[in-house]
């Protein structure tokens, strides 16, 4: 077998294998130094590891499978390679899915997916909440948190898993069946790597292939909600509106479910469900917000799916604690809130971020994916107070809000250096009113700066705290 990449996901299936005793052969395309002690870890295991270009131009001879990491693109060599010569092609989770049967004390637990192009870590660690909170013992897992191969494998078992799952990873993944699947929303992303819209929607919407799977989607987000009418198994869907049978929504500021509730079995009948299940209040919801509440109520669909009652997701809500740079709160100054949401890393993200706040100093920019900002400024300019912009896609957002906000106060920051945040802070704190907001929502990559947006948040954080021990 022949494991493509010497990455988190790479290192994990050549383990894997290798403990199951098959032959493995591990490639990548880099032959970087710090690749050199996985190189020797997995030798060390017998192994046989090949690094360099060449090394990637096709399967090593005599490979019956090919198991890639998520970053390879279909049009790589090796994997072109191996479609031709009719050589299967797992991903990470294909393979895992394939292994279920081997899990400790032949135990499979039921994996309860989600996907989307923003919003997935939020909602699996919400899910993951929810499901603990009920007794069961569960894990975030696929794209985040611990490795989905351990933890199928995991010895004692786990009772179910929050599987994050991104296009990528779905895109490698032919006989994938979750017990129950959610799909948040789609938008424009990733492109570049799945070649068309259509494509990268086509790849998402594999995680309801399944007849026996609950397919759970958005019905806010009109191409979810289109997808969603294609899924074999039975549909259910969310609204922030007051959902009707076969819904979860929002009613005077509370989370119902009317599709798993004690009558969802006369309301598929007579297509009334005359109560519904409270599940939780909107305020008990963070971060805060609709697009976060959207996420609560698919989280709450997946979990019910599976049976969990109501006082255990309104248990899990309540608890839930935010990851990092998700709209997190980092200090308020003279009556200005500044909140770091460094991981809206497209426009689609931003939007969803500038939505939250009804004054909004916007800092924005970064590395640009080729995707148009447009649609973000005229959804968000009645928000925004001013702007200040950084980033190699800077210009891009620039003449967006000339084009539709042209009122709008912007300040670029030309500095592409990591102090480059401390003047960007400074612009942002000359601009803002009490009562406004300085929202980090940057709407692209980081990697023009920041080694990644954890990075950029943290350096906005830092900025804000000088910002405010000089106030002070």
């Amino acid at each position: 077998m022949c494991v493509a990449g010497l990455g988190i996901s790479g290192v994990a299936a050549a383990e894997t294998l290798l403990r199951l005793g098959a032959r493995v052969s591990v490639v990548d395309g880099s032959d970087a130094a710090e690749l050199a002690t996985r190189a020797a870890a997995l030798a060390a295991l017998g192994a046989t590891v090949r690094l360099g270009p060449a090394a990637t131009a096709a399967p090593p001879a005599g490979a019956t499978l090919v198991v890639t990491s998520p970053g390879w693109r279909p049009q790589a060599p090796l994997l072109r390679s191996a479609a031709a010569a009719g050589i299967p092609v797992w991903g990470e989770v294909e393979l895992a899915w394939r292994l279920r049967p081997a899990a400790a004390a032949g135990h499979a637990a039921p994996w309860l997916a989600l996907t989307g192009t923003n919003g997935k870590t939020t909602t699996v660690r919400m899910l993951t909440a929810i499901l603990t909170a009920a007794g069961r013992r569960a894990v975030a897992v696929g794209n985040v948190g611990t490795p989905l191969l351990a933890a199928v494998l995991a010895d004692p078992p786990y009772d179910v898993l929050a599987v994050e799952l991104s296009s990528f990873q779905l895109h490698w993944s032919a006989s994938l069946r979750p017990f129950a699947a959610a799909v948040l929303n789609l938008a424009d992303d990733h492109l570049d790597w799945h070649g068309s819209v259509a494509a990268y929607q086509e790849a998402k919407a594999k995680i309801w292939a399944g007849s026996q799977t609950v397919a759970i989607g958005n019905a806010d987000d009109p191409p979810t909600a289109q997808a969603l009418t294609a899924a074999p198994g039975r549909q259910v869907s969310f609204t922030l509106a007051e959902p009707g049978p076969g819904q979860l929504g929002v009613v005077a500021g509370r989370l119902v479910d009317r599709a798993f509730g004690p009558d969802a079995a006369a309301a598929d009948q007579t297509g009334v469900d005359q109560t519904g299940v409270d599940l939780a209040a909107a305020a008990d919801v963070r971060p805060a917000g609709p697009p976060n509440i959207a996420n609560a109520l698919a989280a709450a669909a997946l979990a019910r799916a599976y049976g969990v009652l109501a006082d255990a997701v309104r248990a899990g809500l309540r608890g839930f604690t935010p990851d990092p740079h998700r709209n997190a709160l980092v200090a308020v100054v003279d009556q200005v809130s500044y909140v770091d949401d460094s991981k809206a890393t497209n426009p689609h993200a931003a939007a969803a971020s500038l939505a939250a706040y009804p004054s909004v100093v916007w800092v924005a920019g970064g590395l640009g994916k080729g995707l148009s900002f447009d649609e973000l400024v005229l959804a968000a300019r009645e928000r925004l107070r001013a702007a200040v912009l950084m980033g190699s896609c800077r210009a891009e957002i620039r003449d967006a809000l000339t084009r539709h906000a042209p009122a709008i106060p912007v300040v670029e920051v030309a500095r592409t250096d990591t102090g480059a945040m401390g003047d960007v802070v400074r612009q942002a704190a000359r601009l803002a009113q009490p009562g406004d907001t300085v929202l980090l929502a940057p709407a692209a990559a980081s990697m023009d700066m920041f080694a990644n947006y954890a990075a950029r948040g943290d350096a906005f954080a830092a900025a804000v705290n000088t910002v405010s021990g000089s106030a002070r």
